[in-house]
């Protein structure tokens, strides 16, 4: 057999980059990366939704972690944000109309803190200066005039009654309880001797004298007691007009800084009006202003109504907001009431509001982790709220569901304006589109991001800039052409494709990272290629534990392996174990049984429920392959049985059934397959050979296994042709492979893999059906045509002594 026929050559079994490719001698000469590479399609997307400005056109950037999706998004929106204005401030005010539903003011950005220094410093100097108006003299003498003019009508008052009730034979008193009318004669107050002295006559005028003398002074007091209220609104008045002739030239500048802007002249006009209502409130007397400091009821404080809550402020800002929230939880996003503990009550107002990350990307653009947002329904419900009904409004999340109602304060909606962009993984993109309608709504733009780019001349001198981008951005050691060069052939590696590079830039930037670091430990100016080389190697080192740990189980001969001997019905797989994100291969010894029976193919992994779907697909497959091949003249009569050797856990994928499917066939034709050879790839009916996953990792797993045993230039790995452009092997295997220590083939067909495990011919069947003697699938033939007889033999025995048996028993009826 001429097995060089599908040898992979040696220049197919990695990709090298040249070095010279690169036009200088380190990263720092060149200009450094700006955007992101090979994501041309998650670019082109996400321009548009930013360049579209109606409701609903929010985006998902899909992708793979570590694929640069967060960066895009910030230097994107970055970028057209700075071509957009400044939203504006934002202020809680106190409502004086509904105290419990704080107002929202919106003023030009910068505005928003000038407006709350203006009106506290206004309000100090108002209130100062009311204080000295009503301390003047001036007014003193004006709230005297109005006294002594009350004292004057009073007394007259006094004295006119006093007249009167001389006339009817009385004298008034003053005392501590009031005015009293007394009987009187000759101006004096008479004696109970005189009293009883009266006849009835006089007695009962004096009685009727005493009720006229008590009705007149009844009169006379709610005359005083009116005459006494008049005269608190006149000082009250007095007040007020004082307060106003001193507050209109403040409240007139206040409205003059702020003319035109929103509503703050009517809350300037209300303010106003208010404090006018509440002069005597707030000019506290010396000893009760200290007994508000000494219990610091700040909230009860009347003055604290007039101070402006600046709930955004957007002074700092030079463009519109760009804003990454970390941590959405439900205040961080939505803003909160704050509460104090007075006494043991919790206690809060309008001051106490806080804003959240919507409010401070209002008027920009919001960026958020979707993993973040749907582990709590509750903040993925009221984000759809906010998109759905352009507003932001402040609650909690007990209140929203209905189970407490502690705050009072219900502040005023604030409008919204917010693109926002969802960052996460495919699956959770079509999980939620699937579940939530309007999700589809509000995220009508999906920018796809791909975990692999073409390795074009372009994008590899673009990863020289993004090295060199790196470099500076963390004031790294540059790189040089060489190891620029291993960087990029490692990408090509995480890629598992010769004519790809991985976009996994987070993985990429740590080998950055450790590259600078064993540089440093080299006392290195520059980083070379052996300082990448020695950060992969090192990186590969610190995770392979596990692998180790099984190579020394086969070398200990606890996992039964065998690369020297030949055996039929028995074969080396290979399978690839993901440790974390370390990623390796190993053999697994596959054997098959056949014997006679209608039984089929037994999968044992599948009857044990350790056999994925896919995996127990690709064994029903070889039962489609068998009968094609063998059964066109006659019943496949076949007992098989599949297995893993010393596998316990689940198995899954069909990269094993071509390798399954030579055991099969080996265990059949009763010919020994070399087990040197270790086979990977899957196989379809038509017995073609398909591509798998992980092939590097499972050549050199094997080639490691071979090396611990003992390399004797015969062993080697099959796969499938077309995994060739996906090879990106190790130095070390592919200086084995050149030294003809080791092997790989790829082949195309089952026949070319048979040949290469056997060394025998696999035969084509002629013009007439027939296989080429002691071909392969001659020998497969001829025993399952043997079985089939074998079977046909046995049944007809059957038959002929169950029909001989028959007539025995008729024969000794007739007789009876």
């Amino acid at each position: 057999m001429n097995l060089n026929k599908h040898r992979v050559k040696l220049k197919d079994l990695c990709k090298k980059t040249n070095p010279a490719v690169f036009k200088f001698n380190t990263t720092a000469e060149i200009e450094p990366l700006k955007g992101i590479i090979g994501q041309e399609r998650a670019v082109r997307s996400l321009q548009f939704a930013l360049d579209i400005d109606i409701q609903g056109y929010n985006v998902y950037l899909a992708g793979a972690f570590g694929t640069g999706k967060t960066t895009l998004a910030s230097e994107m929106v970055t970028e057209k944000a700075r071509r957009e204005a400044i939203p504006p401030d934002w202020c809680y005010v106190y409502n004086f109309k509904n105290p419990d539903a704080p107002k929202a003011i919106s003023l030009p950005a910068g505005k928003g803190a000038n407006f709350k220094k203006a009106v506290a410093a206004s309000i100090e100097s108002i209130v100062n200066q009311i204080t000295k108006a009503l301390e003047s003299q001036e007014y003193e003498q004006q709230k005297n005039q109005i006294l002594n003019q009350f004292m004057e009508e009073t007394n007259n008052r006094y004295l006119q009654m006093e007249e009167e009730a001389r006339s009817y034979g009385f004298t008034i008193s003053r005392n501590q309880t009031g005015i009293t009318s007394v009987p009187a004669k000759n101006g004096e107050p008479i004696s109970q001797e005189e009293y009883l002295n009266m006849s009835d006559e006089e007695r009962q005028q004096l009685m009727a004298n005493s009720t006229v003398v008590q009705e007149k002074l009844a009169e006379a007091l709610r005359n005083y007691r009116e005459g006494e209220k008049n005269v608190k609104e006149k000082i009250a008045n007095l007040e007020k007009q004082t307060a106003r002739v001193v507050t209109k030239p403040y409240f007139d500048d206040l409205a003059a800084q702020f003319n035109g802007i929103g509503e703050v002249g009517e809350y300037l006009a209300e303010m106003q009006q208010d404090l006018l209502e509440n002069v005597e409130a707030f000019l506290a007397k010396p000893e009760e202003k200290g007994m508000n400091s000494l219990f610091r009821l700040d909230r009860r404080d009347p003055l604290k109504k007039y101070q402006i809550n600046l709930f955004i402020d957007n002074s700092h800002l030079e463009h519109a907001p760009v804003i990454y929230e970390p941590n959405p939880n439900f205040a961080n996003l939505f803003g909160q009431i704050l509460y104090e503990n007075e006494f043991g009550i919790l206690a809060t107002d309008y001051s106490k509001v806080k804003a959240g990350t919507l409010h401070r990307a209002n008027g920009g653009y919001l960026i958020l982790h979707v993993w973040d947002l749907i582990k709590n329904f509750y903040v993925w419900d009221g984000l759809k709220r906010v998109l759905k009904n352009e507003e932001i409004t402040i609650e909690s999340v007990g209140r929203m569901m209905g189970i407490t109602n502690t705050e009072s304060l219900q502040p005023q909606p604030i409008p919204a304006k917010i693109k926002v962009i969802l960052i996460g993984e495919a699956i959770y993109y079509y999980m939620i589109y699937a579940q939530d309608e309007e999700f589809q709504k509000l995220f009508k733009i999906r920018a796809d991001f791909d975990v692999e780019m073409p390795r074009s001349r372009k994008h590899v001198y673009e990863f020289a800039q993004f090295i060199g981008s790196v470099c500076n951005d963390k004031s790294l050691r540059h790189f040089d052409a060489e190891a620029v060069a291993a960087v990029v052939d490692y990408s090509s590696r995480m890629a598992d494709d010769q004519n790809k590079l991985s976009t996994s830039f987070n993985k990429l930037v740590e080998i950055i990272y450790e590259a600078d670091a064993w540089a440093k430990a080299a006392n290195s100016s520059i980083i070379r290629v052996k300082h990448v080389k020695k950060a992969i190697n090192e990186k590969r080192y610190r995770s392979s534990m596990s692998e180790d740990r099984v190579h020394e189980y086969i070398v200990n001969n606890r996992l039964l392996i065998d690369v020297d001997s030949y055996k039929a019905g028995q074969i080396n797989g290979l399978a690839v174990f993901e440790m974390g994100d370390y990623h390796f291969g190993r053999p697994v010894r596959i054997t098959a049984k056949t014997y006679v029976g209608e039984k089929g193919l037994v999968n044992i992994e599948r009857e044990i429920r350790l056999s994925g779907t896919i995996h127990s697909k690709g064994i029903l497959t070889l039962s489609g392959y068998m009968g094609d091949q063998y059964a066109q003249n006659k019943p496949l009569s076949i007992s098989a049985s599949l297995t893993f050797e010393q596998s316990y856990s689940g198995i899954d994928g069909d990269s094993a059934s071509s390798t399954e499917l030579y055991a099969l066939l080996s265990s059949l034709a009763e010919v020994p397959i070399y087990q040197g050879i270790a086979v990977t790839g899957s196989v379809n009916q038509n017995g073609e050979i398909q591509p798998v996953g992980g092939v590097n990792q499972k050549i050199e797993g094997f080639f490691k296994t071979c090396q611990a045993l003992g390399l004797n230039g015969r062993q080697g790995v099959i796969i499938p042709i077309q995994n060739v452009s996906q090879l990106m092997l190790d130095d070390e295997v592919i200086e084995a492979i050149g030294q003809k220590q080791f092997n790989l083939w790829a082949i195309s067909h089952i026949d070319q893999g048979l040949e290469i495990l056997t060394g025998k011919e696999a035969g084509s069947r002629d013009d007439y059906g027939r296989f080429p003697a002691d071909s392969i699938h001659y020998l497969v033939d001829q025993k399952l045509r043997q079985w089939n007889e074998r079977r046909q033999n046995g049944n007809n025995g059957t038959r002929r002594q169950f029909s001989g048996e028959k007539a025995h028993r008729q024969k000794r009826r007739s007789k009876v």
